[in-house]
């Protein structure tokens, strides 16, 4: 993939421009912002493929960037940098709105390489679906082509992340799936990469979103010793 518009939310220079570099040297189109405040307006007017943010900023932290760009309805794919060993930064980050997160200090290949699956589930062959598909239950419904959900006819704000999980979900109903096989599945790691705490923020999001009662869900549910399963 190339020529993608990636938006860059970093405050120290040295570091924004060597991931610039890096990510020109890919074939991306790249834009910078220094402060969250900037980070919106550029995210709003220039509408990038993907952003990645970093915690610390001066005028805002990327928590409060990451929540504000969900709200404003930004659904494009976050990547937020987090500091070494602060779990707490990472699982507030997926709270707030973000699909996934590299560990300072991290080494440019392995960025690049989340930033190209993160595209790739985003807009290439992980986002396809047969034409006209659309899945149905109680109220709600997939439109599996265009990507979207709506629940009562009204539209439900799904990061990308998010919706490839219900994708996954309701494509494979009544069957049972451990975090580790969530975690290939939906975001093509491992525990070695990711945690199973980020499957589980993610099922809460989905069931504050779509269920009546979230904490006694009809739809997706917990199967106690092995993960979660859909059940239309």
């Amino acid at each position: 993939m190339a020529g993608e518009r990636i938006l860059i939310v970093e405050d120290e220079a040295a570091v924004a421009r060597g991931l610039e570099y890096a990510l020109k040297k890919e074939g991306y189109e790249v834009l910078w912002a220094d402060t969250g405040q900037k980070a919106l307006e550029m995210a709003l007017q220039r509408d990038p493929h993907l952003i990645i943010l970093d915690i610390r900023l001066p005028d805002m932290n990327g928590f409060e960037v990451c929540r504000r760009m969900r709200s404003e309805g930004l659904r494009q794919p976050i990547l937020m940098l987090t500091a070494l060993d602060e779990e707490v930064d990472r699982v507030v980050g997926l709270e707030v709105g973000a699909d996934d997160y590299v560990v300072k200090p991290y080494r440019l290949r392995e960025l690049i390489a989340r930033v190209r699956a993160l595209l790739r589930r985003a807009y290439g062959e992980l986002a396809m679906a047969a034409p006209g598909e659309r899945i149905r239950f109680g109220e709600i419904e997939v439109d599996l082509e265009r990507l979207q959900v709506t629940r009562g006819g009204r539209p439900v704000p799904l990061t990308p992340t998010e919706f490839r999980l219900l994708r996954f979900l309701v494509t494979h109903p009544h069957r049972p799936f451990s975090r580790e096989e969530l975690l290939e599945a939906v975001w093509g790691y491992t525990r070695e990469v990711l945690d199973d705490r980020t499957v589980d923020v993610h099922i809460r999001h989905l069931r504050e979103k779509l269920e009546d009662d979230p904490s006694n869900p009809r739809w997706i549910l917990t199967v106690r010793g092995v993960g979660y399963k859909f059940q239309p």
